[in-house]
C-alpha cells in the first residue's frame, strides 16, 4: 500500500509503502485527525511514521495492488 501524506508548510510529502490495509490507514488517520493527537504509522520496512494531526495537509492511499515487473527472453 503506498501512502503520501501531504504536510503545511513542507514542499514535498512523505511518501511510504506500508503492509497496512487501506481500511487500517484510513481509520488511523482519520481518528487522529478527530482527537487532534499524532499519525502514528509503521511502513513495511518497520520505521514509525508520527506527524501531528493539525499539520496534516491531505493524504492519498493508493492501491494494494502489488505489481510484478517482468523480463522476458527472446
Amino acid at each position: 500500500m503506498d501512502i503520501e501524506l501531504g504536510i503545511q508548510n513542507v514542499a514535498r510529502p512523505v511518501n511510504f509503502s506500508t503492509d497496512e490495509s487501506a481500511d487500517n490507514v484510513s481509520q488511523a488517520i482519520a481518528q487522529a485527525v478527530a482527537d487532534n493527537a499524532t499519525i502514528d504509522l509503521t511502513d513495511d520496512k518497520g520505521r514509525r511514521i508520527i506527524v501531528p494531526a493539525k499539520a496534516l495537509g491531505y493524504a492519498i492511499i493508493g492501491s494494494e495492488t502489488k505489481h510484478a515487473v517482468g523480463f522476458g527472453t527472446r
